[in-house]
């Protein structure tokens, strides 16, 4: 949309419309003291002597790709082919924004119903919305979707093995409804399922690493009429049994690592699945195809009232129109890897970790946790994880997220994730600085 200032017969129209004499008027409640107050900076600088102080202090941040990282817990630091940017930085894309006009927004449309389609057979769900804020937020809009379907139910299970930043999410979400959370501890499937609940939530895998099979919780969710929510790792889901052929109800996902760089903590990308029974409580948009009288195809809204996008008072849920170019990029990146790239990824994933556990088990006063995982798994140390992270961070090498940045009373427990961007030597130089440190 292109900008045109405003002219000097503009703003007296405008001030004449208000019934202001002039701009002053319109500052008159601000006391005049506070209108222009004297800043404290220091003296200008030329274009150039900005970018060098500018450039000084981005190069004290210590990059993941110029490191040995082992970082996770939520970002995930994934291959991501050059054609990603180079389709999702065009302009017609850059610039898109709300398909609500089908006849001008067919390529977003179209996008979108390309994503859904393939973030569908990701999840082994039927139907995917666009997008949300990111994967904390899509799991609380799921846990609001599944209260909304329930009926004089008031109470969900939730995971203590789920990321600490969801559940407070979550929780927040919560906040302004007659809802009860109950955390569980262990297998879903042997947590008591009572007739006030109306979900069982299950993390797959869970914030520690650890993955269950989520069959028989379904089996149990369902029996109690309750729905089961599984917050999911949509890379794994590539390659091990996908949330919906486990029997999940809602799937919840972080897309970021589906072509999306960490980028410092967004913007991300949060995906939500249903069965096609819960579509109507679904928030978001939705895309579907459609022929016109003449047979020819098109895409348009579907299955949701637009009034739940645009009048606040009539909206089942959030959305964010922000996140459509996070989307663009899974979008793009599921077509690249396609139906052999992804799961190829996913095998990287799971070997080079796996080898790694191998590597840090052996050390002295080490020891892994997991009976299962996929790409993240528990060690724990013989010093505080914090300690060992002090001294290989100096050195370019981070090996994984100490827990006591959540649980302060875990001080010798390292969270430690390998994706298929890690090398051999990266995980050998991983076992000997750990090593080494311990010393």
């Amino acid at each position: 949309m292109p900008f045109v200032a405003n002219s000097g017969a503009d703003r007296a129209a405008m001030l004449a419309a208000v019934g202001a004499k002039g701009i002053e008027e319109l500052f008159a409640d601000i006391p005049a003291a506070r209108r222009f107050p004297k800043l404290d900076l220091p003296e200008p600088l030329s274009e150039l002597e900005v970018l060098r102080e500018i450039e000084a202090m981005a190069a004290r941040n210590r990059s993941s790709a110029a490191s040995a990282s082992f970082l996770g817990a939520g970002a995930y630091d994934h291959f991501i082919p050059s054609l990603v940017s180079a389709i999702a930085s065009r302009g017609e894309f850059l610039t898109a924004y709300t398909p609500y006009q089908p006849e001008v927004s067919q390529g977003t449309l179209q996008a979108i119903f390309e994503y859904q389609s393939m973030a569908a057979s990701l999840l082994g769900m039927e139907v995917v919305n666009a997008s949300h804020y990111d994967g904390a937020t899509a799991l609380a809009e799921a846990v609001l979707m599944a209260y909304h379907n329930a009926s004089g139910r008031g109470k969900v299970l939730l995971p203590a093995a789920l990321h600490p930043e969801y559940k407070a999410v979550v929780r927040t979400y919560l906040a302004a409804f007659p809802v009860q959370v109950e955390e569980y501890r262990g297998d879903p499937a042997a947590v008591p399922v009572g007739a006030d609940a109306f979900a069982l939530v299950a993390a797959y895998p869970e914030f520690e690493g650890e993955l269950r099979d989520l069959s028989a919780a379904a089996e149990k969710a369902h029996a109690a009429g309750a729905l089961l929510i599984v917050q999911a790792d949509p890379i794994m889901c590539s390659l091990l049994k996908s949330p919906g052929s486990m029997g999940a109800d809602i799937v919840a996902a972080e897309g970021q690592a589906l072509g999306n760089p960490v980028s410092f903590g967004g913007p991300y990308l949060g995906m939500l699945g249903a069965t096609a029974k819960l579509v109507r409580k679904m928030p978001g948009r939705i895309v579907g195809e459609a022929h016109d009288r003449e047979g020819r195809k098109g895409y348009v809204l579907t299955l949701s009232a637009r009034e739940q996008h645009i009048r606040r008072e009539k909206a089942v849920s959030n959305i964010c129109s922000n996140q459509g170019l996070v989307m663009l990029r899974a979008c793009v990146y599921m077509a690249a890897m396609g139906e052999c790239g992804l799961p190829a990824a996913a095998r990287l994933c799971y070997d080079k970790a796996h080898f790694a556990a191998e590597l840090i088990g052996k050390l002295p006063g080490f020891r892994v946790e997991n009976k299962s995982f996929f790409k993240e798994f528990l060690v724990a140390t013989p010093r505080p994880a914090e300690e060992l992270y002090g001294k290989l961070a100096p050195r370019s090498v981070l090996p994984g997220l100490p827990l006591s940045r959540y649980y302060p009373e875990r001080k010798n427990e390292l969270l430690v994730c390998v994706t298929e961007k890690s090398t051999r030597s990266q995980i050998e130089l991983l076992a000997q600085s750990l090593k080494e440190a311990a010393k």
